[in-house]
């Protein structure tokens, strides 16, 4: 079962790929509208990386190498290939941790075993990992938290920095 907080996340990046004129909702989507998701920023930020520097970069992309539909064709975008696989291992992944429901979580770390995808490329881009992401949603294990600790420098975002 998909989470109420996954579900809205799903629908945001529908509407925001309906609304850029997108045939296909793709991770891309996925991901910018994950970065709406405080559950979803907390684990960006915990892992090292920059809510705001991925949004620019994934609103560039979007912007620039999207193709739009043609005017006057109106469609609803179509998942991608890559956008069910993804659902699908964080599926398995939430059922294989004996979570009952599948969450932002469980989706930010499915989506680093597509690797031709622009959105792995820019969350990998911020130093963050798929283990990264699962020790930071099985365990609680920041990354930024254990950079301080052994006198590396990751920095942590301001707060208030994720949204909007």
């Amino acid at each position: 079962m998909i989470s109420k907080e996954l579900q809205d996340t799903l629908n945001l990046a529908l509407a925001e790929a309906a609304k850029r004129r997108h045939e296909y909702l793709t991770l891309e989507h996925l991901l910018y509208a994950l970065l709406e998701d405080k559950a979803a920023c907390d684990i960006i930020k915990a892992c090292g990386g920059s809510v705001k520097e991925i949004r620019r970069q994934l609103d560039e992309f979007l912007s620039e190498n999207m193709e739009q539909l043609p005017n006057g064709v109106d469609a609803m975008p179509s998942y991608t290939a890559a956008l069910e696989r993804v659902l699908t291992r964080a599926y398995m992944q939430a059922e294989s941790s004996a979570q009952t429901t599948i969450d932002s979580g469980n989706v930010l770390a499915a989506m680093f075993q597509e690797k031709r995808s622009h959105a792995v490329y820019l969350l990998e881009k911020e130093g963050i990992s798929r283990l990264d992401v699962l020790s930071y949603i099985s365990h609680g294990i920041s990354k930024v938290e254990a950079g301080r600790a052994t006198g590396k420098s990751p920095t942590p975002e301001p707060a208030g920095e994720g949204f909007g």
